[in-house]
């Protein structure tokens, strides 16, 4: 599972600076009048808060909302982020708005800066010195936040081999990356939305959609993600237009999103597509058991009849009390 150099023309490296003051600045003796301290090399001084963290909440916020973004969009890369040439503007129109949200909460908390340090202090009764003392101007603090990025394209140079192996390991690691990236997302999307359900509402298909618009993006990465994407797409498709999901549809789904949560059978997956299976033919699949001859299916038969055995006492199915996990992808 390796990524071809040649994949740079496909893509742009995105770095993400974001800064937030952390109200926060170190204890210091002094702070402690006189007291009787451990020395130095036994214990440190940890540090005090000279504003409510509440403040800074909304920065955090903002910043993990640019995280969440490029990681949509695209696979950790070089300190950063590569992601599609195609949705580079698109990302940067995103970035400004979050930006733009940034920038007018930092106004508003720097102009009510000196009443909210003033109040801070005076809600800590009798450790009001240790704040004051410690302090910083607004100027000081506008100085320590800020919101930038920046997109570039990489060029390998035209030098020995030996001098880009940094950044061809790099490149040769992007697809495994992206498939481990898609097995995090879908494992926080098992326990958060699948695991144990009898039902669940349409809402528990955003964390798939997610998934299937970060591999629809990135397909030129690896000949695999592609078909998986296809997969993705064909049980979408197939769902109902409308109300809560369950029976045979859930089920298919919680087999997705335990297919997704496997590398391994990702790639197997993916490459039996490459080899002339028909992803059109995942529905008829996936309505049947699971085979008991290919390994991979046994392991994810497994991990989703356990969910099934949760579900008693009602049956999934009428007349089945016993419902075997449908499979796919097993050709």
């Amino acid at each position: 599972m390796t990524t071809d150099i040649t994949v740079l023309e496909s893509l742009m490296a995105i770095h993400l600076d974001v800064n937030i003051w952390t109200a926060r600045k170190k204890l210091s003796p002094a702070d402690f009048g006189g007291a009787e301290l451990p020395p130095e090399d036994l214990a440190s001084l940890g540090s005090k808060r000279v504003c409510d963290p509440e403040d800074l909440k909304v920065f955090g916020t903002l910043k993990a909302r640019a995280v969440s973004l490029l990681d949509r969009h695209g696979i950790r890369f070089l300190g950063g982020w590569a992601i599609p040439h195609d949705r580079a503007e698109e990302i940067g129109a995103e970035l400004a708005t979050i930006r733009d949200a940034f920038m007018e909460a930092k106004e508003t908390f720097l102009a009510r800066y000196d009443e909210a340090v003033q109040e801070w202090i005076t809600r800590h009764t009798g450790w009001e010195q240790i704040i004051a003392n410690s302090t910083v101007g607004a100027d000081y603090v506008r100085s320590r936040m800020g919101f930038r990025w920046q997109v570039y394209r990489i060029m390998p140079p035209a030098l020995p081999q030996s001098v880009e192996e940094g950044l061809c390991e790099e490149v040769v690691g992007l697809g495994s990356r992206l498939f481990g990236e898609v097995a995090k997302a879908a494992t926080e999307a098992w326990h958060k939305c699948y695991a144990g359900k009898t039902e669940i509402t349409r809402k528990a298909l955003s964390p798939l959609r997610t998934i299937h618009q970060k591999l629809s993006g990135l397909t030129f990465v690896e000949p695999r993600v592609a078909p998986i994407a296809d997969l993705l797409q064909v049980a979408f498709e197939s769902l109902p237009k409308r109300g809560k999901i369950e029976g045979a549809s859930l089920l298919m789904l919680q087999g997705i999103v335990a297919l997704l949560r496997d590398t391994g059978a990702l790639v197997e997956h993916g490459q039996k597509i490459l080899e002339g299976a028909s992803p059109q033919g995942l529905l008829a699949i996936l309505g049947g058991p699971v085979a008991a001859s290919d390994s991979v299916a046994d392991d994810l038969a497994v991990e989703i009849d356990d969910v099934v055995d949760d579900l008693a006492p009602a049956p999934v199915f009428p007349g089945n009390p016993q419902p075997t996990l449908p499979s796919y992808g097993l050709w």
